[in-house]
This record gives C-alpha cells, sequence and structure tokens, in this order.
C-alpha cells in the first residue's frame, strides 16, 4: 500500500506545492507555489528535504491527519503553528522544528495566529505526480496537486517515503521574523502614469487592510481609493507576481501566487521580489502599508533576504 497521510479533516484551504510551474504563462497558466517561500524553504529544510520538494500549504485552519505509513518526520513552519499529536501525552510540537511519528498517529496543525500560512513538509516530500513540471495545485485551472484540488475528508496524500529511521530532530536556532507590521517595499510602474501625483501620494501614505474577498489569486485592499487620471481601461499586457492593480473602484488588488497572466487594469506598483512572502503572510483584517524603493534598493533587499536564509539555514541545530 503507498505510504499517505489520511485527511481527517482538511482545514480551510489545504494544497500540495512545491516552488511552482515556471514558463507557461505565454500560454494563460500562472506559476502558483507558495504564498511565503521563506517559510516553505524552511519546512522543507527542517523535514530533510531540498528547498524545493512538494509539501502542504496550510491557510488559516490547519487540517488534521493520521499517518498510513510505517514512520514519517514532518516539520510545520509558519506563524504560530504547532504540531498537535493526539497521543497519550497530548503532545505539542511548536513551529520550527521536526517530529518523528508512526503509523497510526493522528495529528492536527493549530491555530496560525497572526499568519494565513503555513507549510507542513515531509521527509521525502509529497508524492504527487507532476503537472507541467511541478506538483503545485492551481485550483482554479485543476491543475497538479492532488487530483487538482484542495484537500477533502477521506483523501490519502501520497508520501514518497514509507519509513524514516529514528534519530535527531532539526530546530531552527532562532524564529523566524515574519515581518507582520512592517511596510510593503514597491516599486512604481508599469503604468504609474495612468494616476496623478495626488492619487499616488494616497496610495503611498494610506493604510489598507486586506479584505475577506483575498485569495490566492489576489489579495483585495479596503482603504482609501486611488483615482485614476482618466481612464482605467488598456490593452491587456503581462502581469508578475506581487503587480497591483487598480480596477475602476479605485480599490488597489495585490496579484499573488495564483494570479491571472495578463490583464487590463492599470498597475500602480510593484511589489519587490523581497516583500511576496511578507505580504503573503497577511490574512484578512490585517493593515499594510507601502513604501517607495527603486530598482538598486529592491536588489539590496533581495540580496539581504537571501544572505538571511542561509546564515538560518546554516544554523539549523540538531536536538535529542
Amino acid at each position: 500500500m503507498t505510504p499517505s497521510l489520511e485527511v481527517i479533516a482538511p482545514g480551510l484551504h489545504t494544497t500540495v506545492q512545491d516552488f511552482g510551474r515556471a514558463g507557461y504563462r505565454d500560454v494563460g497558466v500562472p506559476e502558483s507555489g507558495p504564498l511565503d517561500r521563506v517559510s516553505f524553504h524552511f519546512a522543507n529544510v527542517l523535514a530533510g528535504n531540498a528547498p524545493g520538494a512538494p509539501a502542504l500549504e496550510i491557510l488559516v485552519q490547519g487540517p488534521t491527519l493520521k499517518v498510513a505509513a510505517d514512520a514519517v518526520r514532518i516539520a510545520c513552519v509558519g506563524g504560530e503553528a504547532q504540531i498537535e499529536i493526539r497521543d497519550d501525552d497530548r503532545r505539542r510540537i511548536a513551529a520550527g522544528r521536526s517530529v518523528r511519528l508512526v503509523r497510526d498517529d493522528v495529528f492536527r496543525i493549530g491555530t496560525l495566529g497572526e499568519s494565513v500560512c503555513a507549510y507542513l513538509a515531509i521527509e521525502g516530500g509529497v508524492a504527487v505526480p507532476p503537472v507541467l513540471g511541478s506538483a503545485s495545485t492551481y485550483v482554479r485551472g485543476g491543475l497538479g496537486g492532488l487530483n487538482g484540488r484542495r484537500l477533502q475528508r477521506g483523501d490519502h496524500v501520497p508520501l514518497a517515503r514509507g519509513s524514516v529511521e529514528a534519530g535527531a530532530e532539526r530546530l531552527l536556532a532562532h524564529p523566524l521574523d515574519f515581518g507582520l507590521d512592517e511596510p510593503i517595499h514597491v516599486m512604481l510602474g508599469p503604468q504609474a502614469d495612468y494616476f496623478t501625483e495626488e492619487a499616488i501620494a494616497t496610495f503611498l501614505s494610506s493604510e489598507y487592510t486586506v479584505s475577506a474577498q483575498s485569495d490566492r489569486m489576489g489579495f483585495r485592499l479596503d482603504g482609501p481609493a486611488v483615482p485614476h487620471a482618466g481612464g482605467y481601461d488598456l490593452v491587456s499586457d503581462g502581469i508578475v507576481l506581487g503587480a497591483i492593480q487598480v480596477p475602476g473602484s479605485g480599490r488597489p488588488i495585490v496579484l499573488m501566487a495564483d494570479h491571472q497572466t495578463t490583464g487590463g487594469y492599470p498597475k500602480i506598483a510593484t511589489v519587490v521580489s523581497a516583500d511576496i512572502p511578507v505580504i503573503g503572510r497577511r490574512r484578512p483584517g490585517r493593515t499594510l502599508r507601502f513604501i517607495a524603493v527603486d530598482a538598486r534598493e529592491a536588489a539590496r533587499l533581495r540580496k539581504k533576504q537571501e544572505s538571511g536564509i542561509e546564515r538560518a539555514t546554516k544554523a539549523i541545530r540538531l536536538i535529542a
């Protein structure tokens, strides 16, 4: 029998993700992948995997799972998520460390706290067949993951390994800084000329709230409207991760992992790559504000982030 995790309860929105489906945007297929690639990276490394191995992305409320394998090693990273093991001791394993479980163990991922997403990695990875070179789930298109959809009660998530040896576990040396109150850095454009200077000033000086209508395609923002200088329709053109569209309502939409590949609303700004994980953690109701930077500063922020990831990866400790 294929080793797996049996889904007792699926959580709100749990999907299989890897680092994404590159190279198909020209035919309308988004990359998908994790909202927070940093937490995803560390969950995998703690589980003993390569950083991009297929793992589970958990949004808002975690699943309850049963081990249908001889032994697995798992790790969860994201917000305040804990692994709650339903054994005689009712163990709670904090986010940021690995733990080995055996057949018939039942566990759930507790509240994520202030973060919208967390990642559950399993040693060896989730063993779903790649679609267009990726295991990532694109729910709107029914691609990848487990039958192209989020997990459901009764599913069996197939695993690449059915047994792992007992031994030392891995622990992050320091908790991750999720930056939930930090400003989001953006580069203005590519259609900033569709807005007056006053409108851009409003966008950069206002506080916005992530709307309850947000999803993996885009985070809709509630707050001061950003009026267009003239019309708001333009010939559809390409869209990148982090682009901030402003439709006729004047309410910005930050395009996220499952964003459409083209669009016809002006894009006032684009979130710098280093801050995609930062905004990806903001759950509905969280506030955010934007600060404009140039390309040099955007590159510096990404370099700083990558250096921090490298240092934290090297500092992972082994514990009994």
